[in-house]
């Protein structure tokens, strides 16, 4: 454990981030589980709209500094060629 003050605020401030980035992370896997589920079924509609905010969610991964922008990019490349599948059929 900590001794100085500086330490002790340190590992205050981490577990707060700590706690942060665990809920966007886990906020973009559900979104990615649901957005995998809608393609699953093979509905369209429902994947075009949940990869519109499967989108948005990723893009604040970025902004919050839990995903890095390549990986993000890739992510929606893949989703985005899945859902355009999906539709071209």
């Amino acid at each position: 454990m900590a001794n100085h003050v500086s330490a002790l605020k340190r590992a205050r401030q981490t577990e707060k981030r700590t706690a942060v980035n665990r809920a966007s992370r886990s906020r973009f896997r559900s979104s990615l589980r649901a957005l995998r589920e809608a393609l699953q079924k093979g509905d369209a509609k429902a994947a075009g709209e949940q990869y519109r905010s499967t989108v948005s969610v990723i893009d604040k991964g970025v902004q919050k500094g839990v995903l890095h922008a390549n990986t993000a990019s890739r992510y929606k490349s893949r989703l985005s060629a899945r859902v355009k599948a999906l539709a071209a059929k």
